[in-house]
């Protein structure tokens, strides 16, 4: 991504900025850069139709500079396009004032956001996004017996750049050649996709995964035929090959992949692998060490008041909620546990890390010491101000016993207490 122009007050960081976009994981920053209620402005093709002095009418399709303002956005990671729908507040001999329009920003587009208000997060992500250095840092082939995926991983997403099915018949007796034939037909479908999607100047590991050993066969596949081959790309790049156990060759596999410690320390210099690592380190705190695991805006919001976390753990979905306010709350988290020293990840929503925090709340974090859980303190809190009131109510009515005795007798046993 390019940051082309930038315009942000320091007094109340209201502002525009104009950016163009580059790669498929800037589509996934822009998605998450536009909210309700900003104005985006962009070139567009709208269909007009004109009205003759005879009352026929014609239309024709025109391209258009619009801005409009958001009440929807929508972002498709099949085929990289990110909608934004709303109504036009710029004057145009064309479109009406308050006419509705859908935006489609793909690749290569240039556009402007303005909002009322740019908060740390916003800025982060335009930071982010606009370094060169992150691109696409992971390549992942899944595959099984006919059907395997070959997906990029970068630091906010996971994109699909192929889908390879192939039917693939049993081993027969008498139909040994077939199933060979079908097997090789398939290997090569997956060594053509590996060379056309994946960049090996900018990819650092090369995952392989499948049940059994899929995976083997494959790979001494790769390395005969790029050695016949002579592919270069292939052969001095076969040490990023990373060979691993993955149930099947859907998508959905690479979430066990990340999981395995091993696949994770040939990794430990990018982006997912700390993300997946510091996830890992959660689960396992949730099992021994429930007590430093908090989870839930309220647990964590409470341990944050105790200057307790040490890594907060926030999934990127919770940014986009419309409500203005839900969001302010969560930045306002991140913010403040920055400023006690504390660590913050901010996972996407399309990793399967980030899928895995989404299913306990979005939101986590693992903490410097110990704290009982929350619902216990407030048991021990309710079971101390009943007892508290309790001893109360037992000293009144002491008391009114103690004034409704005679005097006379209270004062002979005075006397017999001192002795007298």
């Amino acid at each position: 991504m390019k940051l082309l122009k930038k315009q942000i007050s320091h007094k109340d960081g209201s502002g525009m900025v104009f950016l163009q976009l580059e790669t498929a994981e800037d589509l996934w920053h822009a998605y998450n850069l536009v909210q309700i209620g900003d104005e985006v402005r962009c070139t567009t093709v709208r269909k007009v139709v004109k009205e003759s002095s005879t009352g026929s009418t014609t239309s024709q399709k025109k391209r258009l500079m619009l801005t409009i303002d958001v009440n929807k956005v929508d972002f498709d990671a099949d085929v990289l396009q990110l909608r934004i729908s709303g109504q036009v507040t710029s004057e145009n001999d064309a479109v009406r004032m308050g006419a509705h329009h859908t935006l489609t920003v793909e690749l290569n587009s240039n556009f402007s956001i303005t909002k009322d208000v740019w908060d740390q997060i916003y800025l982060e992500r335009i930071e982010e996004a606009v370094n060169p250095e992150r691109q696409a840092e992971i390549a992942a082939v899944v595959l099984q017996a006919g059907l395997a995926h070959v997906c990029l991983v970068t630091g906010a997403l996971t994109v699909t750049k192929a889908r390879l099915e192939t039917n693939i018949p049993k081993k027969r007796t008498g139909y040994t050649n077939q199933h060979s034939k079908a097997t090789k037909k398939f290997y090569e479908s997956v060594y053509q996709a590996i060379l056309r999607h994946v960049d090996f100047t900018r990819v650092k590991v090369v995952l392989l995964g499948s049940p059994g050993f899929v995976k083997d066969d494959f790979f001494k596949y790769l390395l005969e035929e790029s050695t016949k081959r002579e592919d270069r790309a292939i052969i001095e790049n076969k040490h990023k090959f990373v060979l691993c156990r993955a149930s099947s060759g859907h998508k959905h596999a690479l979430e066990e992949v990340f999981s395995d410690p091993a696949i994770m320390a040939r990794m430990n210099d990018t982006k997912v692998a700390k993300e997946v690592d510091v996830l890992n380190k959660f689960m396992r705190m949730m099992e021994v060490d429930p007590d430093r695991a908090y989870y839930g805006y309220d647990h964590v919001a409470k341990a944050n008041e105790q200057m307790a976390i040490d890594s907060l753990l926030v999934t990127d979905e919770l940014f986009r909620s419309s409500g203005v306010k839900t969001r302010r709350r969560y930045v306002n988290l991140v913010e403040s546990v920055r400023e006690k020293g504390g660590q913050v990840y901010i996972f996407s929503s399309l990793h399967v890390s980030g899928q895995q925090l989404q299913q306990v709340s979005g939101v986590a974090a693992i903490l410097r010491f110990p704290m009982p859980d929350l619902d216990e303190l407030e048991e021990i809190a309710h079971h101390h101000a009943t007892q508290v009131a309790t001893n109360h109510e037992e000293n009144m009515v002491s008391e009114e016993e103690e004034e409704k005795r005679d005097p006379g007798q209270r004062m002979k046993e005075d006397v017999a207490d001192m002795g007298l």
